[in-house]
């Protein structure tokens, strides 16, 4: 917890959605490890794919293949990967232990919530209702702004469409650009560390609070508003 964390519960709660709401690594790497395959390739292994995951094409291509944005192949790769995994997405995917009692506890609370994610809309617009996720208060996908996370702009769209205040929004994420964005947007910030996190340990992004589990988010909600925050 920083020295400048909220002693108030806020009154939305706004989450990313890859690796804090939802675990889609497995169906993310399913896909990238078929392009692979496709190529005669032999799979990369989940446990080197699964920290990448949040970083979408990128972090995914990058694990599987060694290129980069810009680099030869890459946008061949990134318009394939994304075209299988539109055709999978639901697979394995689904929400993590938790995050079910997390969310009704906030509604239970008198408190909105809703989704912002650097996540296309062609992939959350479909998603979002197979996990169970279709009762969010807004659902910001990274291509509805013109600029995605670590952007603010995203994030303040997510509170403007919940009509509450930046300032009384909270934002949760598992990748350091979300810590960012919040930041950036005059949120108080939680890192999640039971998402995918990438190569940055958590702990050192700058949150104002650092959760190891949904239940862990939701005590600390719970103990910081009157109202008590039922599981």
């Amino acid at each position: 917890m920083t020295s400048t964390a909220p002693t108030q519960a806020p009154l939305a709660v706004l989450f990313d959605l890859d690796g804090t709401l939802a675990d889609t690594a497995p169906d993310l790497a399913a896909a990238v490890n078929w392009l692979r395959t496709e190529r005669g390739l032999a799979p990369t292994p989940y446990s080197v794919l699964r920290p990448t995951a949040s970083a979408g094409a990128r972090g995914m291509i990058g694990a599987a293949f060694g290129l980069a944005p810009g680099d030869d192949g890459y946008e061949e790769l990134r318009v394939q990967w994304f075209d299988r995994y539109q055709s999978n997405m639901a697979v394995e995917s689904g929400l993590f232990e938790g995050v079910d009692a997390l969310l009704q506890g906030i509604e239970g609370a008198g408190m909105a919530w809703g989704v912002v994610t650097n996540k296309p809309a062609r992939f959350t617009d479909p998603l979002i209702p197979q996990i169970g996720l279709a009762h969010a208060g807004c659902i910001v996908s990274g291509d509805t702004m013109p600029h995605a996370k670590p952007h603010p702009a995203p994030l303040l769209e997510g509170a403007r469409r919940l009509d509450i205040a930046p300032s009384a929004c909270w934002y949760v994420g598992d990748d350091l650009r979300d810590i960012e964005a919040g930041r950036a947007a005059g949120m108080p910030t939680v890192a999640c560390a039971w998402g995918y996190c990438g190569a940055i340990e958590p702990s050192t992004w700058g949150a104002d609070f650092l959760c190891a589990t949904p239940l862990a988010l939701l005590e600390l909600l719970r103990s910081l508003v009157r109202t008590p925050v039922h599981a």
